[in-house]
């Protein structure tokens, strides 16, 4: 599997987290391979699904990538759908999703993360310099804090696609099975929907939220969290 970031190292050290705890499989999960792709400096949205699409060729792929401050969301989203390239988008940011193994957070961010990461100090010494001196890293202790927190966080994800502000989202609704590269055409409101979020929930209404979960859920780790 090819995913494709945003950033240069939050995002890959999660997905190399992913590979070191839980890429041997176990007696309910088949093992896994992800293979970060990345760029130094960083990536748009519409730059990250053309990323993965090179790299990934007709192999699974997806792209993980933010609100922040982006105006082409829209744009990257019908691109993955043209391509078949699943995403997680998380609104404001990545960081969002981490906040999530300790702690539920709700209320529009507006494409800020300050409250996010002010959480995400709070909730374990782990993470208390998260952010300080541009370390956004995900290793070591701060690794050893998500461990067996994954449920929680699925949950906790699933969570805010119910209470999403458009009032016809459902986490009972989103897909989370494999479909092959070629098994379109997809339309964008179809790919998008794949959420759990209705067809008509514009995509910067999803405040906060974050797809990640999907990921997980599809490579069965969520079984073993709490």
């Amino acid at each position: 599997m090819y995913v494709a970031c945003e950033g240069e190292s939050t995002e890959p050290d999660y997905l190399r987290y992913l590979n070191e705890q839980f890429g041997d499989g176990d007696d309910g999960r088949r093992p896994f391979r992800i293979q970060p792709v990345y760029r130094k400096n960083g990536m748009t949205p519409a730059k990250v699904v053309e990323a993965v699409r090179e790299a990934a060729a007709e192999d699974e792929a997806w792209a993980l990538f933010d609100r922040d401050s982006h105006h082409e969301i829209p744009q990257a989203v019908k691109a993955a759908a043209a391509s078949g390239i699943e995403f997680a988008f998380s609104h404001p940011s990545f960081d969002l999703w981490l906040l999530l193994h300790f702690q539920m957070l709700t209320g529009a961010q507006s494409g800020s993360s300050k409250i996010v990461v002010e959480k995400l100090r709070q909730a374990t010494d782990a993470f208390k310099d998260y952010d300080k001196r541009g370390d956004k890293s995900v290793k070591g202790a701060r690794r050893d804090a998500l461990k067996g927190r994954e449920g929680s966080a699925v949950a906790h994800a699933r969570g805010l696609v119910a209470s999403c502000a458009a009032g016809r989202c459902t986490p009972a609704h989103a897909k989370t099975e494999p479909v092959g590269r070629d098994a379109g055409p997809w339309s964008t409101q179809e790919w998008a929907a794949r959420s759990g979020h209705a067809l008509d929930c514009p995509i910067s209404q999803r405040d906060p939220s974050t797809d990640v979960w999907r990921l997980l859920v599809a490579l069965g780790i969520h079984l073993g969290g709490n």
